[in-house]
């Protein structure tokens, strides 16, 4: 249920490209603090939490030339290791074991994926529990709505709204605002959204809920679900983006924030554009990691 939130590449300047690979390695490598195999659970999503807890709190990134298991010979530019990276990993594994928990229930499948990221989540667990009870909290109460067919994209989408509102939160504390937490509010909310529509048709076809699917009348496809019902789904991707645009127009960034604009105003909505297009799952399948993406 999360991995879409990456910068529009095109229109990425170059220091904010080598600064979001760095946010992603620095938060890579602080994964191989609660295993080396959890690594391997690092999504996009994460490093941008990364970029907008620093600049908001003020902790400035210090990015050094680093070897790696994935780049043993060739250094790489690395956000260096603190509170809020680790922080950041720690989320990261709680929500990868959440979201193969999710796998194993839906499809019967990732069993072994879940046992192997057992041992990084109860460290994780044990070091941010606190952490670990809001992604609990909200998973828990997500899924009781899905098990009963619940059909208010509302009502199911704030879950992972609140899940990402109050971690932001907890690695904000003094420097969370209202702006904020609304920004982290519809990111949840557009992150639940775009995965379901994205999965629609593997969702109907395998017999797995999708909030669409109950919405709008048990529609059999994505491409039929769009050609009937493309205005009222687009006005809710429209209402999160002008939430998304407002909360960070009000924010007080410490530090440039061109990367951050950069996946709020044209990433998040190109990659929108992109599922309604039917076209986001055959780029997927081609990328590996951030530093291979030329898109």
């Amino acid at each position: 249920m999360f991995g879409y939130v990456k910068p529009d590449l095109p229109y990425l300047y170059l220091k904010d490209d080598t600064l979001y690979k760095a946010l992603y390695c620095g938060v890579c490598k602080s994964m191989g603090k609660f295993s080396q195999i959890s690594r391997l659970s690092l999504t996009y999503d994460i490093a941008f939490l990364s970029a907008v807890v620093h600049n908001l709190a003020g902790e400035d990134v210090t990015i050094k030339g680093e070897r790696c298991i994935a780049h043993p010979i060739v250094k790489k530019p690395m956000a260096s290791r603190d509170d809020i990276t680790a922080m950041c990993a720690g989320t990261n594994i709680i929500l990868a074991y959440y979201k193969i928990k999710d796998d194993v229930i839906d499809e019967k499948k990732g069993r072994a994926k879940l046992l192997i990221l057992n041992k990084a989540y109860k460290k994780a667990d044990k070091r941010y529990h606190e952490i670990s009870e809001i992604i609990k909290t909200h998973y828990d109460g997500l899924r009781k709505c899905e098990n009963a067919k619940e059909n208010s994209i509302d009502k199911l989408s704030d879950y992972s709204a609140l899940i990402m509102q109050e971690v932001s939160r907890y690695l904000l504390k003094e420097h969370s605002t209202e702006d904020s937490e609304r920004l982290f509010y519809f990111l949840g909310k557009w992150i639940y959204l775009i995965d379901a529509l994205d999965d629609y048709d593997k969702d109907i076809k395998k017999g797995n809920y999708n909030p669409f699917y109950y919405a709008y009348g048990e529609i059999e496809t994505r491409e039929k679900l769009l050609s009937e019902k493309k205005a009222e789904i687009s006005f809710i991707f429209a209402d999160i983006f002008a939430n998304l645009k407002q909360s960070a127009e009000n924010l007080e960034w410490k530090f440039n924030h061109d990367l951050i604009d950069n996946i709020i105003l044209r990433g998040i909505t190109s990659i929108t554009l992109e599922v309604f297009k039917g076209e986001y799952g055959k780029r997927k399948k081609k990328q590996v990691g951030i530093s291979e993406v030329k898109n």
